[in-house]
């Protein structure tokens, strides 16, 4: 499987699959490429019904000059923790982007998200975000206001008084039970209109159906994240040179 960056003309077999109704993976295959490295060349280049192989190719052409630019090369360039490959974790930064956005979560979002969760700490403050993703700190101060919103990040002041941004892990169960919360609303809704339509009607059955299966789905969703929360959340355990490893206690 080679390797390396995609040329022009593979981005322009990129470009043909897609007309094609392609799907990643077969594209990948006809490429001889991972299906990660066209999910996210696509995903960072407009999409699948917007993406244009010229425009991406000089995107991506733009893409490594400005980061020669702000990367310091040779002996300048800091090591990462724990012997890190920077390229790869850089690489696996843009992937865990890549599948955020196509869950639905806005670009910028999606970065910020990802870098918080791949960092040690987990949690960054305005200025470290910014150096990280060579954006505006209105970006960032944009991006966070929407992942707030969301449940997604937390605020804090450290010791300095700097307002530091925090992916905790339990925002994800919080947005599990948001959702099965909100599957439930829209289920007694449903159930309201068997009254409105008249029992035994088709409408009324539909509706019947439609709460029946929203009523099961919430619940399972509930019970499945209670479940998890309880049994595969690790903490990290701090061990005597004074790192730190994942602990899973299962009870």
């Amino acid at each position: 499987m080679p390797g390396g960056r995609l040329t022009q003309q593979e981005r322009q077999q990129i470009a043909l699959g897609l007309a094609d109704g392609l799907a990643y993976a077969e594209i990948a295959r006809r490429l001889d490429r991972p299906t990660s490295t066209i999910t996210r060349e696509v995903m960072r280049n407009g999409g699948p019904t917007a993406y244009r192989a010229d425009l991406a190719h000089r995107a991506t052409e733009h893409r490594t000059h400005r980061r020669r630019q702000v990367t310091p090369r040779g002996p300048q360039t800091p090591e990462l923790a724990h012997g890190r490959d920077a390229e790869a974790v850089r690489e696996y930064e843009e992937t865990f982007t890549t599948v955020l956005m196509q869950a639905g979560t806005p670009k910028m979002m999606a970065r910020v998200l990802a870098s918080l969760y791949t960092s040690d700490a987990g949690s960054l403050t305005a200025a470290e975000l910014v150096q990280r993703l060579q954006v505006s700190p209105a970006s960032i101060s944009k991006a966070i206001a929407f992942l707030e919103s969301q449940g997604l990040v937390l605020r804090e002041r450290d010791e300095r008084r700097r307002e530091r941004y925090i992916a905790d892990e339990d925002v994800w169960y919080q947005s599990m039970i948001a959702s099965a919360r909100g599957t439930i609303q829209l289920a007694e809704v449903a159930r309201q209109g068997v009254g409105v339509l008249g029992p035994h009607t088709p409408a009324a059955t539909r509706l019947e159906n439609i709460a029946r299966f929203l009523d099961f789905v919430s619940e399972s969703i509930t019970r499945a994240a209670d479940q998890a929360r309880e049994v595969l959340h690790t903490k990290p355990e701090t061990t005597s040179d004074g790192t730190a490893e994942p602990n899973s206690d299962r009870g």
